[in-house]
């Protein structure tokens, strides 16, 4: 009945006992029905409102049963609208003009007089009918999309810093393969953006599809990674395929894969063994062909000890590994990545020629970053946006945090250097958890978990 609701119907016809009669009955059924005696009136219908069928007489004029408007105004609704669905209205004897009609581009007509039952299942076979047409077109974007943001350079790591050339290098050697990649790396490092590059120097440059496994409850989790069959569930109203089926000929990103429960590695660990998935509410197992990737930010081998991390699972997810250093651990890096944000976000907001500071450089260049490369970018951004002259020169602009010392030889370790940033920042945002991780360019829940890991 949902479909139904939203089915919006446009009838055209110069017949006004047709028109309230059609009216009439389809109303029953869908909330708009809008309905049309004058044809040169369509194109005003359809500049303000998108229907799903259009049913059209073929004839305005008494006397007159050649079908000539019905083609022309066809013709025109088709201009308009390449996607449209017209069902063409048409007397008995007209038959052949109708199927004249569908070569150009109508989808069915209806006799008149017609049955009720038959006018309403034409009705709805036209809207399924432009309803698969809308998801082509909408697939086809995606596509188009995702095309396009693999050229977007996503293989290109900015520095030049010995750490990040070991990435690159590891990079291009596992990249033509399809071995399964696991990357490890704190929060922020660029993990996803190693993955894409990863996808984008390989055979498997169709599909790319990332999941969040850290925001996926354990109700979600087989609906989204394995799919559905139609009535599995209450509002399981059709089939849809999961995430594993969607990625088959391509790379499936795993990201966050150690917030997994161990049930639930138990049946991702039997998908990636038997490389098929079975749909919820179903018995067929379907095969896949993916590239698998994952990543997360937590300590896996230390899990793996603690029994929280399967080490079957382990083992299958890393046949190469990759370790993403800190943003700390390659300070060289800093200033060309804060000099490409610059000019990305100065063209965005129309700031562009303003510069940083040497001196906020190197403040910047001792500042610990917890947040790495996510934390600088949204950092420079803020400066900017803040910024009223054409050089930064108070790195609080940048940081956010005036009362936090910049000088890093005040702490003995990183960890406290980190302990310590955390607090304050808490401080100064008032104990708003969300506003800190905003600030401090991380997640809620990696910010809890270092709150957790700090004893904070």
């Amino acid at each position: 009945m949902l479909a139904m609701e939203n089915t919006k119907i446009l009838i055209v016809d110069d017949d006004t006992d047709v028109l309230e009669t059609a009216r009439m009955f389809l109303k029953q059924e869908f909330t708009s029905v809008t309905i049309e005696n004058d044809p040169t009136r369509i194109p005003r219908h359809l500049e303000l409102t998108d229907y799903d069928v259009i049913l059209l007489d073929m004839n305005f004029k008494k006397g007159v049963n050649d079908g000539e408007e019905g083609f022309q105004w066809l013709q025109r609704i088709l201009k308009i609208d390449p996607q449209a669905t017209v069902v063409l209205i048409t007397a008995y004897g007209e038959v052949d003009l109708a199927v004249k009609a569908m070569k150009l581009g109508a989808t069915d007509f209806v006799m008149k007089p017609w049955k009720n039952q038959k006018l309403l299942g034409t009705i709805l076979s036209a809207s399924q009918l432009r309803k698969s047409k809308q998801q082509v077109q909408q697939l086809q974007e995606t596509k188009a999309k995702l095309v396009h943001d693999m050229d977007q350079g996503f293989e290109d790591f900015i520095g030049e810093s010995p750490a990040i050339q070991r990435v690159k290098e590891l990079i291009q050697k596992v990249a033509d393969t399809d071995a399964n990649v696991l990357i490890l790396g704190e929060n922020g490092t660029g993990k996803e953006l190693v993955a894409r590059a990863i996808h984008r120097q390989s055979s498997r440059k169709e599909v790319f599809i990332s999941v969040d496994l850290g925001a996926l409850t354990e109700t979600l989790f087989e609906n989204e990674l394995f799919g559905h069959v139609k009535g599995a569930f209450t509002d399981a109203h059709q089939e849809r395929p999961g995430r594993f089926e969607l990625a088959s000929g391509g790379t499936i990103f795993l990201d966050e894969i150690g917030n997994l429960s161990l049930p639930l590695q138990a049946k991702l660990l039997t998908v990636l063994q038997n490389r098929t998935v079975t749909r919820v509410g179903s018995n067929k197992a379907i095969p896949i062909d993916i590239r698998l990737i994952c990543a997360t930010n937590m300590p896996l081998y230390d899990m793996v000890y603690e029994k929280r991390f399967r080490q079957d699972l382990l083992y299958r997810v890393n046949t190469v590994e990759i370790k993403l250093p800190a943003l700390r651990e390659r300070i060289e890096d800093i200033r060309p990545l804060a000099e490409h944000f610059m000019a990305v976000y100065g063209k965005k907001y129309q700031k562009s020629g303003i510069k940083l500071s040497d001196p906020v450089l190197k403040k910047m260049a001792r500042y610990p970053w917890p947040g790495n490369i996510r934390e600088l970018q949204h950092a420079v951004e803020r400066a900017l946006i803040l910024s009223d002259s054409s050089t930064i020169s108070a790195i609080e602009l940048l940081v956010h945090t005036p009362t936090i010392h910049m000088d890093s030889g005040e702490m003995h370790t990183l960890d406290e250097m980190e302990k310590s940033f955390i607090i304050k920042s808490l401080e100064q945002n008032k104990g708003n958890v969300t506003q800190t991780a905003q600030t401090l360019g991380l997640t809620r829940t990696a910010l809890y978990r270092r709150m957790k890991k700090h004893g904070i």
